[in-house]
């Protein structure tokens, strides 16, 4: 998994039926919508604006290394050719295998190749009521199983398989006053434990005989290759790879008139995960016609113009070896540690211990800053007039290439437990 530490930085595409109606990725569940009428959409899902490879060049101008789709999200309709179901992009007015040229496009491109995956799918009662529909539950099962066998079969080489939708798993529903929602002690609930159901590890094993060099998240019933933190940044956290996934507007799937994120909040978002060694995952929500709006377009390019000046002191890198705080963190690579200052209201100076014998430094985009040797540690003061707005950074290079622990660390959630089925007995 060494192409995921090293690139960082990636593309999140969420995009289906439910961009049409413009009010976000969850609108069939959340508003109760008819499931007949819902598909409906379908008929009408012609996506004129739809270019993959224009999302693959924004992608790419942005300096994101990889892109992930929502190949099928909660709502059961795919964006790819099944045999498992009917409800797909092929049998829409469009009549596309969209996931097909998602994938031609990124190639073309040199990015990496992610699928999302939802297990679930709301159109099966025996989601929410299992024992009552077991024989449906299991339909839903098959069904997954039978369309990640296609998913890893029908398109080349898959570098990522990002599940997303076991957390309700079969469960943790019941009717209140206020209507359906979540019970309270859903977390404990053994229809959580989503291992034994899915037959999670089994599953991981059919996906990676089709595809042996494959990544995959901790979303699926398996404790994963690596860790999803969703819309949060958490501790610094060396000893398993993972991702923090957020949205460029405030929202997954394509709801018209939200507000972009600032270049300067992208970009301290993006060097607050990598120094914390992490991968940022950044959504964008296209339009039911199939279009990146815009302003995102923009705004993407910029945060591109940002990291081919400073992309140096990001890319293959590692988070370290000087801690993570409000002030900003490091990134290093050989014998090179680079400080990323991001915030200097918190102190006028960093100060960290020494990780070896300082040879020389120079300030990427600031050319004012001086180095104090303080005991065993270094302290860097830089002057008021001569910090970078969003970024701070200064290389130090040291006698010796960088040798450090790291930092160890559990996550604080429920997602991927691999225990499940012996936590339901």
């Amino acid at each position: 998994m060494k192409w995921f530490r090293d690139t960082k930085f990636g593309m999140f595409i969420h995009w289906g039926l439910y961009s049409m109606l413009g009010k976000g990725e969850w609108v069939m569940f959340n508003e109760q919508l008819n499931i007949k009428e819902y598909a409906g959409l379908k008929d009408e899902f012609y996506a004129p604006l739809f270019d993959a490879s224009k999302w693959a060049k924004t992608a790419k101008a942005a300096g994101m290394k990889y892109m992930v789709l929502t190949t099928r999200h909660h709502d059961g309709f795919c964006l790819f050719d099944s045999k498992a179901s009917t409800y797909t992009s092929i049998n829409s007015a469009a009549g596309k295998d969209f996931v097909k040229e998602f994938v031609a496009a990124c190639r073309a491109e040199g990015l990496k190749v992610g699928f999302y995956y939802s297990p679930m799918d709301w159109r099966f009662p025996g989601y929410f009521f299992p024992e009552m529909f077991w024989e449906n539950a299991l339909e839903m099962k098959k069904q997954c199983w039978e369309q990640l066998k296609e998913l890893m079969t029908n398109y080349g080489k898959i570098d990522m398989l990002w599940f997303d939708g076991e957390w309700l798993a079969l469960g943790g529903i019941s009717w209140k006053d206020n209507g359906w929602t979540r019970d309270p002690d859903w977390i404990n609930s053994k229809f959580l434990q989503v291992n034994y159901f899915w037959e999670s590890e089994k599953l991981v094993n059919m996906i990676r005989s089709l595809q042996p060099d494959i990544m995959i998240n901790n979303r699926g019933g398996w404790e994963g290759d690596f860790h999803v933190r969703e819309r949060r940044l958490g501790s610094m956290r060396t000893d398993k790879p993972w991702d923090s996934n957020d949205c460029i507007a405030d929202s997954w799937g394509y709801i018209p008139g939200r507000p972009v994120l600032s270049l300067e909040q992208l970009i301290k978002n993006l060097v607050s995960i990598i120094v914390r060694d992490g991968n940022y995952l950044l959504n964008v929500g296209p339009t039911g016609d199939g279009e990146i709006e815009p302003c995102q377009v923009k705004r993407l390019a910029e945060l591109g113009e940002w990291l081919t000046k400073y992309g140096k002191a990001l890319y293959g890198t590692r988070g370290g070896p000087i801690l993570p705080g409000d002030w900003g963190g490091s990134t290093y690579r050989g014998n090179k540690v680079y400080l990323h200052i991001i915030n200097w209201e918190v102190q006028d100076s960093i100060t960290f211990p020494a990780p070896g014998k300082l040879l020389s430094s120079y300030g990427l985009n600031c050319n004012q800053f001086n180095i104090l040797e303080v005991g065993d540690s270094l302290e860097i003061q830089v002057a008021a007039d001569a910090r970078d707005p969003f970024d701070t950074i200064i290389c130090l290079t040291f006698e010796k290439d960088i040798i450090w622990d790291g930092v160890a660390a559990t996550e604080d959630d429920i997602y991927g437990l691999a225990d499940g089925l012996k936590k339901a007995d």
